[in-house]
């Protein structure tokens, strides 16, 4: 019988500690009872032995309500004399955001990056991820999120981020929807920027997709015609930010539900 390949499950390094607190036990038991659904993209553990920072993808985020978010962070935090833990974590519509909270909570950030998976298609994509990726001042607020994949090796995912941005020259349009579009083979993607003025305006583009999507100013206000043309090509796919919560999907087992990797910019 051929060997079934299954990725390496998350790297905790508690052994011999224990939960600071009944609550600090209490809320990590359900982040990760199936851990073995959680597949370890980058992580970092620190030289003291007081912290460990993970990015995860989660498999078994199709088994959710739709649209559920399928990246999760943690930052672990150990009294080496206490031999006690606590921690924290987070789930992520896309990469970028992912790394922002990791670097946030004090990982390095080239221990953050991936180095497998979809490249990004163009270079506008990479200025886009670098933005979402650094948040300068804490500009985005994300207020929404849906993640639209299909978990087929021939047919390509949508990832849709609404967030708020405040940064002045964004004034007359602050809601900003991120658009990031897998090709079908999953070999690479884009990530688009529409600006909204309401929150309401940008799901209703997103669920009715009757004309382009608004274009945001070039992160370098140098967009050319090329990028621009590309920017309006991304209204193809239907769907709106909610479904309702009963919609559940189906239970499937993790061999048909095939592990959606992501990366960072090159």
């Amino acid at each position: 019988m051929a060997n079934t390949y299954e990725p390496p499950r998350p790297d905790y390094r508690l052994d011999g500690f224990e939960a600071a607190t009944e609550q600090t036990e209490d809320d990590f038991s359900p982040v990760t009872l199936s851990d073995d659904m959680l597949v370890p993209l980058a992580e970092h553990h620190s030289a003291d032995g007081r912290g460990t920072y993970l990015l995860l993808y989660d498999r078994a985020a199709t088994w959710a309500i739709p649209g559920t978010a399928e990246y999760v962070t943690l930052h672990i935090t150990r009294d080496i004399e206490q031999r006690t833990f606590g921690f924290t974590h987070e789930r992520h519509p896309v990469i970028p955001l992912a790394q922002n909270w990791l670097i946030r909570q004090g990982c390095p950030a080239e221990s953050a990056e991936l180095n497998h998976g979809p490249r990004p298609a163009d270079a506008l994509t990479t200025r886009l991820e670098d933005l979402l990726r650094a948040n300068p001042d804490g500009r985005y607020e994300v207020v929404d999120h849906y993640t639209d994949n299909p978990y087929s090796p021939y047919i390509g995912c949508e990832v849709r981020t609404l967030v708020h941005d405040s940064h002045p020259d964004s004034a007359k349009a602050p809601y900003r929807l991120f658009l990031e579009e897998t090709t079908n083979d999953h070999q690479s993607y884009t990530v688009r920027e529409g600006a909204f003025p309401t929150a309401e305006a940008a799901k209703t583009w997103a669920r009715e997709r009757s004309t382009p999507l608004p274009l945001a100013p070039d992160p370098l206000s140098s967009v050319g015609g090329r990028a621009v043309a590309a920017r309006a090509r991304s209204t193809v796919k239907a769907g709106g930010f909610a479904m309702p919560a009963a919609a559940v999907t189906p239970p499937r087992s993790a061999a048909a539900a095939p592990t959606r990797v992501r990366r960072s910019a090159p």
